[in-house]
């Protein structure tokens, strides 16, 4: 796990490009790589730190594992799970922009790569607002998501 972790995406691109093909298939699958880490890693911590109270008591009330899971692990575990995912959007945006300007015929990497090429600044600019105004709405709809899945916190 360790290995894979600490291989960056894009030094794997070449590979999916192999395997894979130039198209759609192998930035899909890119993306899926870098995004699997951070959420994989942020959901083991936030399994990890549950409070030990918490499932203790949860058990002595004769919670089954699944109860426990559901209404003890998984709302602890929550804030822990959606900043793997919000890390993971920001990976999966760069990512698939970095493909794009290497290998696509299309995509905002590949318009911006190519307004560079032609010296077509507005449009290159308006690439590289395009992509900030993409993570931006990612980031606001994964947050208004995770403050609906834990109201029960305090300063959400």
């Amino acid at each position: 796990l360790e290995l894979f972790r600490n291989t960056a995406a894009l030094a794997l691109l070449p590979v999916f490009v192999l395997i894979l093909g130039i198209g759609e298939e192998s930035k899909v699958a890119l993306v899926v790589y870098a995004c699997t880490f951070p959420i994989l890693l942020n959901t083991i911590t936030g399994v990890r730190t549950v409070e030990p109270l918490l499932v203790k008591s949860a058990q002595s009330m004769g919670f089954s594992s699944l109860r426990l899971f559901q209404k003890v692990v998984l709302p602890a575990a929550v804030p822990s799970i959606f900043t793997g995912i919000r890390m993971a959007a920001a990976a999966s945006i760069l990512v698939l922009i970095a493909a794009e300007m290497v290998g696509a015929k299309a995509g905002l990497g590949y318009l911006i790569t190519a307004s560079q090429l032609n010296f077509q600044i507005p449009q290159m600019y308006a690439g590289i607002i395009a992509i900030a105004l993409v993570g931006l709405v990612f980031n606001a709809v994964i947050v208004f998501i995770e403050r609906r899945l834990s109201r029960w916190r305090q300063d959400s």
